[in-house]
């Protein structure tokens, strides 16, 4: 097996010029690092990337940490964070929280001890701060954690006022807004978004807490249409709770988008599967993901990053849970 001390010898440098030029860890002149190149080529030398980290104090591997993998909104994020991240050169270590702040901890602390080079997360915190005490780089995905750290997001307000107004336009004169946990900033915007457009017009409506979770938002919206049948119009603050809604409708036996439309908000891909497809305010899941690890590659490389907030913006997708204009 080829060592340093080979490289150094063919390239007729120190095995100390050697290490510096592979780690990037100080001045080598322009002839000693083409030396050291054609020595690495010719010899086939691979850097043992154990005993790099070790040097270095860093590693290739990035952390990304998300609440709920059952949630396909957060797999479509990791998508594209690991296909980002392997064409720069890093790979993604994945990191499931169940929305636990002692978990998320205990992620950071373990990778911390593995040289870590950045963490990339989606917090159900609004403010944590032992992200910022962790003196990594770190880059906020969906959820502001707090102004030091950079965050990639949807316009939820906005995205919101088009989910209502989908609901308006089509003639909804009751409608029922799933709201998101109160604990995320996403699910606040989306409610201010919801409440700006409602407050607009003069029809009815009803406002419930609901989690981002299918089971459970299917339970409230079953106990809502029982309680509440003048219901004829439901927007949920991400998909998931919109397709409990649907099934919800369903086993009520109300008609979808007859006499009862939904909207959703993601844009996962799991909506164009369901019967009928689900209308829904579309965030660029992918592309919120990508700029997430660009930034964040960046700031492991300690090359300049333009903003701290990125907004991407969102569009309304209408399927089958809604009808046309009247």
């Amino acid at each position: 097996m080829t060592t340093i001390r080979d490289v150094a010898k063919k390239a007729g440098v120190s095995v100390a010029t050697v290490s510096r030029f592979l780690n990037g860890s100080g001045y080598v002149s322009a002839d000693a690092a083409k030396a050291v190149t054609e020595a690495v080529e010719e010899l086939e030398y691979e850097l043992n990337p154990v005993a790099r980290s070790l040097n270095t104090k860093r590693s290739s591997l990035i952390g990304l940490i998300l609440p709920d993998i059952t949630n396909p909104f957060f797999p479509e994020l990791a998508r594209a964070v690991e296909d980002v991240a392997l064409s720069y050169g890093y790979t993604v270590i994945l990191c499931n929280s169940d929305e636990d702040p002692k978990k998320e901890k205990n992620y950071i602390e373990t990778l911390k001890k593995k040289y870590i080079a950045g963490f990339i997360v989606t917090s159900n915190q609004l403010d944590a701060p032992h992200y910022a005490d962790t003196k990594l780089p770190i880059v906020a995905l969906d959820r502001a954690i707090n102004e030091k750290i950079p965050v990639v997001s949807s316009n939820n307000k906005e995205g919101a006022v088009l989910g209502a107004n989908a609901l308006l336009e089509r003639g909804c004169q009751n409608i029922l807004f799933l709201r998101g946990p109160e604990a995320l900033n996403p699910a606040n915007d989306r409610y201010d978004g919801f409440m700006e457009a409602i407050g607009k017009s003069d029809v009815d409506y009803r406002i419930v807490t609901c989690p981002f979770h299918y089971a459970d938002s299917q339970k409230i919206v079953e106990r809502e249409l029982k309680d509440n049948p003048e219901i004829d119009g439901i927007f949920a603050s991400s998909d998931v709770s919109a397709a409990g809604a649907l099934k919800a409708a369903v086993l009520l036996g109300r008609k979808v988008p007859d006499d009862l439309q939904i909207v959703g908000f993601d844009g996962i891909a799991m909506g164009e599967m369901l019967s009928p497809g689900l209308s829904t305010v579309a965030q660029d899941v992918y592309k919120m993901g990508a700029i997430a690890t660009r930034v964040l590659i960046k700031r492991i490389e300690n090359k300049p990053v333009e903003e701290s907030f990125y907004e991407i913006p969102v569009k309304l997708v209408l399927r089958g849970t809604t009808r046309s204009v009247e």
